[in-house]
């Protein structure tokens, strides 16, 4: 099991697409990682730079592949991925912003 933090930048004009896709609760059945993609997307945090971040458990090589084509490359630029300990991601950004209190 990998745990990562992703940083990524947001595309703002598309965050109300993906609000309502987790609100919908549309990447949630998709498989294998829609658990575990719609759970960490809907407690993103926003850095004071404007970056998304959050904590992922991924299995893939290279890091959040299937992800990415699914889901995040839509709504997200300039991806990179830190691989850390379970909940310790989570813990470095617990200070910072929900992304989704500026949507």
């Amino acid at each position: 099991m990998a745990h990562y933090l992703v940083r990524a930048k947001p595309i703002v004009s598309k965050l109300s697409e993906l609000r309502e896709m987790l609100d919908a609760k549309e990447i949630f059945p998709m498989s294998p990682f829609g658990n575990t993609l719609h759970h960490s997307l809907s407690k993103a945090r926003l850095d004071e730079e404007g970056w998304a971040m959050w904590e992922e458990e991924d299995y893939c090589r290279p890091p959040l592949a299937m992800e990415r084509v699914a889901v995040i490359d839509g709504f997200f630029t300039d991806l990179t991925v830190e691989h850390v300990k379970p909940d310790e991601g989570w813990k470095q950004i617990e200070h910072l912003d929900r992304l989704w209190e500026m949507s």
